[in-house]
């Protein structure tokens, strides 16, 4: 089965283009710790997932914090790199929903694509700040947050 996914750079173009998503992430980290901050840590995470299991059509505003998240993780990305398509595609599912009375009908088809998409792009906003904290150069064992952000932009 082939993947869905670009060619993997050279070793030496690795490096450079994680050094320069790092240099990236701690440039922003300011702005990415307050987007964490007003998405997951200020409880709308808590309240919003609830609202899913609910019922509730306020889950919907979930997709206004995964594409906030989106834009950022898109402004961090290397020279060259894009976001990967199975990101694309999860996040382009679970976002651009508008509430319609009928969704209540088919809960999980409606509203699980929302959930998820959030939380993917929770998971690598997440990564980032976490690995823009605690990384000063991009580290040779590659902690799975920090693989799992190298994935996102194509370079691992």
């Amino acid at each position: 089965m082939a993947k869905d996914i670009a060619i993997t750079p050279g070793f030496e173009e690795r490096l450079r283009l994680q050094g320069e998503l790092l240099v990236k992430i701690r440039a922003r980290l300011p702005e990415l710790e307050t987007l964490l901050a007003e998405c997951v840590e200020n409880g709308q995470k808590e309240d919003l997932v609830y609202r899913f299991w609910h019922q509730s059509l306020k889950v919907y505003i979930l997709q206004q914090y995964t594409e906030r998240i989106r834009a950022a993780l898109e402004g961090l990305a290397p020279t060259g790199c894009t976001l990967h398509p199975w990101f694309a595609t999860i996040v382009g599912e679970g976002t651009g929903k508008t509430f319609v009375l009928e969704h209540n009908d088919d809960w999980l088809r409606h509203a699980r694509p929302i959930v998820e998409a959030f939380f993917h792009a929770e998971y690598m906003l997440c990564m980032a700040v976490r690995y823009g904290r605690e990384l000063a150069t991009p580290p040779t064992l590659l902690p799975s947050g920090w693989a799992a952000l190298l994935a996102l932009y194509g370079i691992r």
